[in-house]
């Protein structure tokens, strides 16, 4: 038999659903892997809490009440409050903190049958697209470089990202901002979906940025994806964000083709420091998807080039209102050196308890909100945001999907990362767009670059995953693309 932590999703619940192994033997299994950990990519990890979940699990599978992902191990980013369970969001200033309710994402895991192997690392506060500014070490990408360098899995979701990559679970849930899924799926190999904006609840995630952050997942296949989504979707009255639409069996529907779909091509992603082999890759999707039967259509998003000021305008601000409440008062971390005042207390325990990337973007929030800037900044901003998310409601109008690159290059190394934060900041010019709009994406790996995978992005209308999950169905078969 295949070794069991190569299994797929699909296919390891076809066993466990036939009896051919258990979830113990499956759980076992990963955590053997997750004991190794090569990539730094666990916080905290849940052995035991895992071997409770699978022995429940091959309960309900012998009672015929499983669930759909029933017995699965998977991961949780360490941004989802977990009962019970060290919830630290990559900081020092919540190292400690133990939930005492659990977040309706990993509820839903729960009563699908998924199992929770520990809490993966990630960029502080979800700050980052390298996990290299974790309080927990950065995480290594389970690929190396050409000359065996150790390389960013991309964040925030690095950890999620790399735990599936390097088969230490079958699938993880993460975070996705400003491209949070998707940058690193694409740095990684694997598949990474950021739902709709609403379609996932945001009740018992910890805030970055509230009008744009969204649960999604990560897998190695299209088909896997699509199940994990579809077992930690629904509605929630807990969540005001939260749309009351139905989940559609995304994993039944994947391969039902795209014939006689419209794919929009945006002229304005063609940007400066895109490699050759980004655009080649661009290229071959557009023709994959024009051999499965869709219409590849020109279109033009004029406010594109906006997005990422737009973004690193608005998202600061609303980071530096959530975390706020981080005071060392009430929670988390309390600075010894406290000084004789409550005042005292609290700036000891942000300034300790905070990394520089964190107080970064806190301090622009701040400087954008203030009564000074706040009609220059902040407000333009979101004039300019409603700019771009109708440039994509009249995109479609004449198109299903838009199909673009994840990322503008593969992963670069961690001894060698970009020193200008900006320069960072470009990671996500291609996922920040669809971010500020609210739609649906996925990030399918699809070609290697150097050595390093790169992977293309589709973007569906709002609710629409179904198209997105369809037209990466058909992404994925035709590159073949080989998992590590």
């Amino acid at each position: 038999m295949t070794t069991l932590t190569n299994l797929s999703i699909a296919k390891a619940s076809k066993l466990l659903a036939k009896k051919s192994i258990s979830s113990q033997e499956l759980v076992k299994a990963h955590i053997d892997a997750v004991d190794a950990d090569p990539y730094n990519a666990f916080i905290t990890k849940t052995s035991q809490l895992a071997l409770d979940q699978a022995k429940r699990s091959d309960e309900r599978i012998k009672n015929k009440t499983a669930g759909i992902i029933e017995g699965i191990p998977i991961a949780v980013k360490d941004i989802f409050c977990t009962r019970g369970i060290q919830t630290t969001c990559g900081s020092k200033i919540l190292q400690g903190f133990i939930p005492q309710y659990e977040s309706t994402v990993t509820s839903l895991l729960y009563a699908n049958g998924g199992v929770c192997m520990g809490k993966t690392n990630m960029d502080e506060f979800a700050m980052g697209s390298s996990n290299m500014t974790s309080y927990y070490g950065n995480v290594i990408n389970p690929w190396k470089g050409p000359n065996g360098e150790a390389l960013v899995p991309g964040g925030s979701s690095g950890g999620s990202a790399a735990a599936v990559a390097g088969k230490l679970a079958m699938g993880a849930l993460g975070s996705d901002t400003g491209g949070s899924i998707r940058q690193p799926a694409a740095f990684c190999g694997i598949v990474g979906v950021k739902p709709t904006y609403g379609r996932c609840s945001r009740w018992g995630m910890i805030a970055f940025a509230s009008s744009l952050d969204q649960a999604g997942c990560f897998a190695r296949s299209v088909e896997d994806t699509a199940l994990l989504l579809q077992a930690i979707c629904g509605y929630d009255p807990k969540d005001s964000t939260s749309e009351n639409v139905s989940v559609p069996d995304w994993s039944a529907l994947v391969s039902k083709g795209i014939k006689g779909m419209k794919v929009g091509v945006p002229k304005e992603y063609i940007a400066d420091g895109i490699s050759p082999e980004v655009m080649a890759s661009w290229e071959d999707g557009k023709n994959w998807l024009q051999a499965a039967g869709a219409e590849i259509i020109e279109i033009t998003l004029p406010h594109t080039s906006h997005a990422l000021p737009v973004y690193y305008t608005i998202a600061p601000a609303e980071a530096s209102a959530n975390l706020a409440r981080f005071d060392g008062v009430r929670y988390g971390l309390r600075s010894s050196r406290s000084g004789q005042s409550m005042y005292d207390m609290i700036a000891e325990s942000r300034a300790e308890g905070f990394g520089k990337e964190v107080k970064r973007r806190m301090l622009i929030g701040k400087f954008v909100l203030s009564s000074f800037s706040y009609d220059e900044y902040y407000l333009q901003a979101q004039k300019v945001r409603r700019l771009i998310y109708n440039d994509f409601l009249e995109a479609f109008k004449s198109v299903d999907l838009i199909l673009t690159p994840t990322t503008p290059t593969g992963a670069f190394p961690i001894a060698n990362p970009p020193t200008d934060p900006i320069e960072m900041y470009l990671n996500d010019i291609f996922t920040i767009p669809a971010s500020l709009a609210g739609l649906p994406t996925i990030s399918v790996p699809t070609h290697l670059l150097n050595g390093l995978p790169i992977g293309l992005q589709l973007i569906g209308k709002h609710f629409d995953e179904t198209s997105i999950f369809k037209a990466g169905f058909v992404l994925e078969n035709s590159a073949n693309f080989k998992l590590i």
